[in-house]
């Protein structure tokens, strides 16, 4: 049996507002699927068949995309379109899906606080549906090899420029023997570029052994007044008694940030481009526009 894996979907998505006003932000399509069904693909291909996602208010169209809906099936299995019927049949047959209501928008620690009684006692994996990670860069599946041989916690790190690490958390760190791994001696978040211990930021990806609840529960809310992850790993870092030590794993591969507006309309021109029946064609209208410009 795989890695459970538990996303957080509550948050109000107010930068894409009006879009998001009736609509999740995980529903945004990038290209031709949600966002949320790359993140889920990501975690079954990391061999997760067990899956949470952590909701808000308004959020039932997420529940509806991975169920079936067979009005639609019977439509296109009438009119022969075979390649459509298995695009929407493929969301319902991913993995074994769960839903569970955050209630209070408290942070991302209350939400995955949220996830305890599903995921009982067992090492588990975060991913946050803002961070899309290329199929062809496993990085899901080295974060969980390396909880295993360290018996630790991980989380996912990206070298950024140093200008850019206010926007992060940043983690201080120590070299091991492996080139893509280091252990974490302590977290800070969104440090000024002059105060930030390296150019390592967090990106959306943990595994979490469940020690991380009892820390959770002891964490006090702090910026925003909302309970922060960050702040329960920082704890754990810097006392290895509660559940081992924490890792990082540092991800040089392919990221897709769309947690704002630019970074969203740059992700789906990406993974377009990427695209056997897309790339072509709208590589060559790009480069009929930018000569224009």
């Amino acid at each position: 049996m795989g890695i459970k894996t538990v996303i957080p979907a509550a948050g109000l998505g107010t930068r894409f507002l009006p879009a998001t006003k009736a609509m999740p932000k995980e529903m945004l399509p990038v290209v031709d699927k949600p966002a949320i069904q790359y993140v889920v693909e990501e975690a079954v291909s990391a061999g997760s068949d067990d899956v949470l996602v952590v909701v808000g208010r308004n959020k039932n169209a997420l529940a509806n995309h991975f169920d079936r809906v067979t009005e639609l099936e019977h439509t296109l299995e009438r009119k022969g379109d075979a390649a459509k019927l298995a695009k929407v049949m493929e969301a319902s047959r991913l993995a074994d899906i769960h839903f569970v209501r955050q209630g209070d928008p408290l942070g991302l620690g209350h939400a995955v606080l949220r996830a305890r009684r599903h995921v009982g006692q067992e090492t588990f994996a975060v991913l946050l549906g803002d961070d899309l990670i290329d199929a062809r860069d496993p990085l899901l599946t080295r974060m969980i090899e390396a909880s295993a041989q360290k018996s630790a916690t991980v989380i996912a790190l990206m070298e950024v420029d140093p200008a850019q690490i206010h926007l992060y958390g940043c983690a201080a760190v120590e070299a091991t023997d492996d080139a893509d791994l280091v252990k974490v001696v302590d977290l800070v978040e969104k440090p000024a570029a002059a105060d930030a211990p390296s150019n390592l930021a967090i990106i959306g990806r943990y595994v979490l052994k469940p020690e991380i609840f009892e820390v959770l529960e002891e964490t006090a809310p702090g910026k925003g007044g909302e309970i922060q992850l960050t702040d329960a790993l920082k704890a754990l870092a810097a006392d290895e008694s509660i559940a081992g030590p924490v890792y990082g794993v540092i991800f040089r591969g392919r990221r897709y940030d769309t947690g704002d507006r630019l970074d969203y309309l740059k992700s789906n021109l990406l993974l377009a481009l990427d695209r056997d029946d897309l790339g072509p064609d709208l590589a060559a209208w790009l480069k009929e526009l930018a000569t224009g410009l």
